[in-house]
């Protein structure tokens, strides 16, 4: 069953009640007789164990794309870390004179 939570309006008295979804709001407080708000609060509903997320049943397209997404391993063909280190260089130092350009 639901927990609801209500407030008083007159004695600002705040407390829960288990109510069944289907059963009429509370109206007046216990206390003090006066006009109860219900209050909009977060829940305690926690989504446990697996088949809540989206990587739990993928399809296949999401299949597909997770392996297309895996990094790449190195093998005799690719490029040296020699030479992506000068490419990573180059890119800074244009960078670098853009920025300076920009400021001229």
């Amino acid at each position: 069953m639901p927990i609801y939570e209500y407030k008083c309006t007159r004695c600002n008295r705040q407390f829960e009640v288990t109510q069944k979804i289907t059963d009429a709001l509370l109206t007046e407080c216990s206390s003090c007789g006066g006009e109860l708000k219900k209050l909009i609060t977060n829940t305690s509903f926690v989504l446990k164990g697996s088949g809540w997320y989206v990587s739990d049943y993928p399809s296949a397209d999401r299949k597909k794309a997770m392996e297309t997404e895996k990094p790449v391993t190195k093998g005799k063909d690719s490029p040296s870390d020699k030479t992506a280190s000068k490419d990573t260089q180059s890119a800074k130092k244009t960078d670098t004179q853009k920025k300076e350009a920009a400021k001229a």
